[in-house]
C-alpha cells in the first residue's frame, strides 16, 4: 500500500515523530512523508505514532491506497526531495 502522511504536532514531539517515520517513509516536506510499505509496517507506524504523540493535542492525518500510480503528484514551486535517489 502506498501511503501519505501528515502531521501537525507540538514543537517538542517533531524531532522524535520525523526520526520515527524516516525508518519507513520518504521525508516529502515539513511535516510530510510518503512512500510503499506492507501491512505490517503501517501497524507499526500506526502504534510508534501513538505512542510519540499526545492524542489531545497533536494531530496526523493519514491517506491509504492501494499504489503510487492511484493517484497524480503535481508540484508548484520548487520539489524538496529529490526520489530519484530512493533505491
Amino acid at each position: 500500500m502506498y501511503v501519505i502522511i501528515v502531521y501537525d504536532i507540538k514543537v517538542e514531539r517533531v524531532s522524535k515523530v520525523c526520526y520515527f517515520l524516516r525508518q519507513y517513509l520518504n521525508w516529502i516536506q515539513n511535516s510530510v512523508f510518503e512512500g510503499e510499505i506492507t501491512p505490517s509496517q503501517f501497524y507499526e507506524i500506526k502504534k510508534g505514532l501513538k505512542k510519540l504523540i499526545s492524542e489531545e493535542e497533536d494531530s496526523v492525518i493519514i491517506y491509504k491506497m492501494r499504489s503510487q500510480e492511484v493517484f497524480k503528484k503535481e508540484y508548484i514551486g520548487v520539489e524538496k526531495t529529490d526520489l530519484s535517489t530512493v533505491i
